[in-house]
């Protein structure tokens, strides 16, 4: 998916006389616009990185902090321009996460029972086991609190090296990293509104549940029009920042409700549209060829007419859960998560911070349970349900790709940058949780990569022993 086909064999033939297509094609899929990529925010990670530690950090983080004021009568909003990156626009990427997740689910790889719970059962021992190895380390001590730092994982990165074999891996891994993904990451969500959230506005719940409410039954009614969905989406965004929970949980609870079927079928669409097909022929014959100027008018009227109807009709063979990942993942991929990547890598690199984080447990725990527990974890529990017959492997996935699932679901950037802040709110233990979440997700990266690597080299050299016993 993170390249067309057509492209894919564009920059394969290339490949073969360019050592700069060779590369390009390594690296295609971090700046895939089809799919949320990684490559923009790698990119922007970095230059963060540079200048937060140039002597132009000071003035580039009060750029952050500068508050942006919202008023209207006597009602003020003000937050810091890195809150409202991150609340207004990170739902727009836990949107695209709940929608896909519901796609694969309800009609992708995942669609049947056993293999659903894989990924259910790998997200619950990717939580649990990263936990318990960071309390290892952690527990009794201040930095205890910030166990949820290893609850979650980067999905962006994570797809980006999946599909870096897209062409050598079956279709079944992605949807398994994309479902345990989304469900690691809604776990990662509720540990923010159960485990980070001070205060609890019930009046404003009530308005998220009004509006959520409110898109269930336009959804029901079979509601075309998007701006009533816009205002009542808006509507459960307010309500859930309102409330104290973090409003990326709006992003995932409205992505999971979009309908993944279309309005029409393609073959309804067929039928539908030959009538007013010869109706356009028509029209527009009368349009062009009329010598009175009132019938060419009335005919180009028509031609319009029916035009407008196709152009419906069309419209409804689309599935609105697939037309809104397309029309936002360009957004969400090169402005949303670079955006976030700027406000909030904020690491001063110093010899005394490296000295002391590898002396902290802090960042001991957040390295082993990200880099160690979450393959650990997630192998163990997808092993589990396959052994007790409760799950078992999509079509052509192998353990060691399950493996390599795992390795890459210890890249913990968005969220687990999300929960340090909220965790040691821009203490010192802040800049030691991004060191140590920056160094795993590197590590697991790589180790997730190579793991893949073997998987593919694997599978291709038991399907040449397979071609050749034929």
């Amino acid at each position: 998916m993170a390249l067309t086909p057509r492209l894919s064999g564009q920059v394969a033939a290339r490949a073969h006389h360019s050592g700069a297509a060779r590369f390009v094609k390594r690296v295609a899929p971090f700046f895939a616009i089809g799919e949320v990529s990684g490559g923009p925010l790698l990119i922007a990670s970095l230059i963060a990185l540079v200048l937060v530690n140039s002597p132009l950090g000071a003035g580039y983080e009060r750029i952050w902090d500068t508050d942006l004021r919202f008023s209207y009568g006597g009602e003020i909003i003000a937050m810091p321009l890195a809150e409202w990156v991150n609340d207004a626009l990170m739902p727009l990427f836990f949107l695209i996460i709940g929608t896909e997740v519901k796609r694969e689910f309800s009609k992708g790889s995942l669609s049947s029972v056993k293999t659903a719970v894989l990924p259910v059962a790998g997200a619950i021992g990717g939580l649990v086991v990263p936990i318990g190895i960071y309390l290892a380390f952690n527990l009794g001590k201040p930095t205890q609190h910030g166990w949820g730092v290893v609850a979650a994982m980067d999905t962006a990165f994570s797809l980006a090296i999946v599909a870096m074999f897209t062409s050598r891996l079956p279709p079944a891994v992605r949807a398994v990293l994309l479902a345990f993904a989304a469900i690691d990451d809604v776990f990662g969500l509720l540990v923010i509104a159960i485990a980070y959230t001070e205060t609890l506005s019930v009046a404003f719940l009530l308005l998220a549940a009004a509006g959520y409410v409110g898109i269930l039954v336009l959804l029901r009614l079979g509601w075309v029009a998007s701006i009533a969905y816009v205002l009542l989406g808006c509507a459960v965004w307010i309500g859930v920042l309102g409330s104290g929970v973090h409003p990326t949980i709006a992003g995932v609870a409205i992505g999971l409700l979009l309908p993944t079927s279309s309005r029409l079928s393609e073959q309804r669409f067929v039928e539908r549209v030959q009538r007013p097909v010869e109706r356009l022929r028509r029209a527009q014959h009368v349009a062009t060829t009329a010598d009175d100027d009132a019938a060419a008018e009335r005919g180009r009227d028509e031609a319009q007419s029916q035009l407008g109807y196709i152009h419906e009709m069309a419209a409804a063979t689309d599935e609105p859960a697939e037309r809104l990942v397309r029309i936002l993942t360009p957004w969400v991929s090169y402005l949303v998560l670079p955006l976030f990547a700027l406000s909030n890598v904020r690491i001063h690199l110093s010899a005394e911070l490296i000295g002391e984080s590898l002396r902290s447990p802090l960042a001991l725990g957040i390295v082993t349970g990200l880099v160690i527990g979450k393959p650990v974890g997630f192998f163990a529990a997808t092993w589990a349900a396959a052994a007790i017959g409760a799950a078992r492997l999509p079509e052509g996935v192998t353990w060691r790709m399950i493996v390599g699932i795992g390795a890459v679901a210890g890249i913990g950037f968005t969220i687990s940058l999300f929960i340090a802040e909220l965790a040691f709110a821009r203490s010192p233990g802040t800049e030691i949780a991004a060191l140590a979440i920056l160094s795993a997700s590197l590590i697991a990266g790589l180790f997730g990569y190579l793991t893949l690597w073997s998987a593919t080299a694997a599978a291709g050299g038991h399907d040449q022993v397979a071609a050749a016993t034929e």
